[in-house]
């Protein structure tokens, strides 16, 4: 089905059920499927394109992976803007879909509004925190992408020759603010004396920007570049073609070695199928609020590590292995950096 120009279509799916603790709340709609289950009708909104092989596509397999295992009838948006994103949940609503999803911290705004002006109907937000209203039909997705980036540093902090290090972000978000701070607090922790460049585009999905800035940050002396973009991506690998064996770089959400295989060294694995799984389980049992934190035992994982040293393989396995068993604790800090 389309409204405007927004795509809204229904999609089919994969998943794995897990099992989460949360918070509860009452039943979120009365439609029931066999055996008195809720039936799911779910909609989603993406901030760009569902094949972009990045964060959104992650998004649409999530979203078909609750169709095929929880028999949920789905729809979703692409490319809605941030101010357009009351508008569309809207026209879900008025189409009687008893959950909503937004994926993106963008929206959040936006749905925490229409929660609280819809109780009989469960919202799934993003955000980078804990929220401090918590609304008994809004389920919170906490990506915790501090998280993952305490291995990256650590990585960074022992593949560097040069002793130099350049972050590349889209927006100057606060969650891209708690990235460079976990890659500090890791360079810290590890007795590097390495220092980072964090640089902002100011746009996730620009090339030409990313690769401009990488070019210049690589002019400079950093070694090690680590992304922290969508579409952008593709421009920053763009400025490593040519260069030194020496440079290396890192990337986010998903496998991206296929852009430059030679100087590509890992990236931040994000998985949303078992989170949204486990959420929308619980909703079907009944529990229309709760909080799920991103972590390395729920959704996040480091691919294994190449065109690095072993030994500084080794390293990032040890500090996912540290953060998982609580040895080391990764501060969230969301601190805006000048």
């Amino acid at each position: 089905m389309a409204r405007s120009s927004l795509v809204r279509l229904a999609v089919p799916t994969v998943a794995l059920a897990l099992t989460l603790s949360a918070c509860g709340g009452g039943a979120s709609g009365s439609d029931e499927g066999s055996g008195g289950a809720k039936q799911l009708k779910v909609a989603a909104l993406f901030s760009g394109s569902a094949t972009d092989a990045d964060y959104n596509s992650l998004g649409l397999l999530a979203l078909d992976a609750a169709k095929k295992d929880l028999k949920a009838e789905t729809a979703h948006s692409e490319s809605v803007p941030v101010p357009d994103a009351e508008r569309v949940m809207k026209e879900y609503l008025a189409d009687g879909y008893n959950v909503i999803w937004s994926h993106g911290s963008q929206y959040f705004e936006a749905t925490s509004k229409l929660a609280k002006q819809n109780p009989n109907v469960t919202f799934i937000g993003e955000f980078d925190d804990k929220p401090k209203e918590p609304l008994k039909n809004l389920w919170v997705l906490d990506r915790n992408f501090h998280v993952a980036f305490y291995p990256i540093g650590i990585l960074a902090g022992a593949a560097t020759k040069s002793g130099k290090i350049g972050y590349v972000g889209g927006l100057s978000l606060p969650f891209s603010y708690s990235e460079v701070h976990a890659m500090n607090q890791a360079l810290k922790d590890s007795g590097s004396t390495a220092k980072i460049t964090p640089v902002w585009t100011g746009d996730f999905n620009e090339p030409a920007k990313a690769q401009q800035i990488t070019t210049q940050l690589i002019g400079q002396g950093n070694d090690v570049i680590v992304g922290s973009l969508n579409l952008g991506m593709v421009g920053a690998f763009q400025a490593t073609k040519g260069k030194s064996a020496n440079v290396v770089v890192t990337a986010k959400y998903t496998d991206k070695s296929q852009f430059d295989p030679e100087h590509y060294a890992t990236s931040t694995i994000y998985d949303f199928t078992k989170p949204l799984n486990a959420m929308l389980t619980k909703i079907q049992g009944g529990t229309t609020s709760g909080y799920y934190p991103l972590g390395f035992d729920s959704g996040v994982s480091i691919q294994e590590p190449k065109n690095v040293d072993p030994a500084v393989a080794a390293k990032v396995d040890k500090a996912v292995a540290d953060i998982k068993s609580g040895a080391i604790t990764v501060e969230k800090n969301l601190t805006p950096i000048k």
